[in-house]
């Protein structure tokens, strides 16, 4: 395990490529997705996770951490494996629950960027972290909200909806007793 800055250099490195994992999910999913909500909350954190990206690519360039030829070739076949993975996810719920997961691991590492940033005294670290973490963290609860109402609209309109209303119906009786 590296140490000193050489492990802040790959630490940054692999934030590089995780994050750039999730923009290119987003503006993948914004012209792949069928629900307009989904297109529009794609459509309106593309230039904000767009600007992190800048922000961290900056940085790692400035740390002289610039990811050598086998983590670029690493990163691209990182994207390949998710380009299979969302071709078989054929719904925008799953696109948008996949979406969640990966912005989440993108909203811890930056909560550990603004606090060892503070606790080093690197206060560009420690920037960049508490950015990025409230930006993802908004992201979250729109995203949330959205995979929420699309569960509930895929259960109600779903080919079984009758009788999952009826197991509604009969649990609901249920609750209380």
């Amino acid at each position: 395990m590296d140490r000193g800055m050489d492990f802040l250099k790959s630490q940054v490195n692999n934030a590089v490529m995780q994050h750039e994992t999730f923009v290119k999910n987003l503006v993948d999913h914004e012209s792949q997705a069928e629900d307009s909500r989904f297109r529009d909350l794609c459509s309106k954190y593309i230039p904000v996770m767009q600007g992190h990206q800048r922000m961290l690519e900056d940085y790692q360039r400035e740390l002289g951490a610039e990811a050598g030829a086998g983590k670029k070739m690493l990163g691209k076949a990182l994207g390949v494996a998710r380009d299979l993975a969302d071709a078989s996810r054929e719904s925008d719920f799953l696109r948008l629950v996949g979406d969640i997961v990966t912005s989440r691991q993108s909203e811890d590492t930056f909560k550990t960027f603004r606090e060892a940033g503070r606790q080093l005294g690197i206060q560009q670290l420690a920037d960049i972290g508490e950015k990025c973490e409230r930006d993802h963290d908004r992201y979250a609860d729109d995203a949330n909200r959205l995979v929420q109402q699309l569960f509930v609209e895929h259960v109600r309109g779903g080919p079984e909806a009758g009788v999952r209303s009826q197991s509604y119906s009969s649990a609901e009786s249920n609750i209380g007793r």
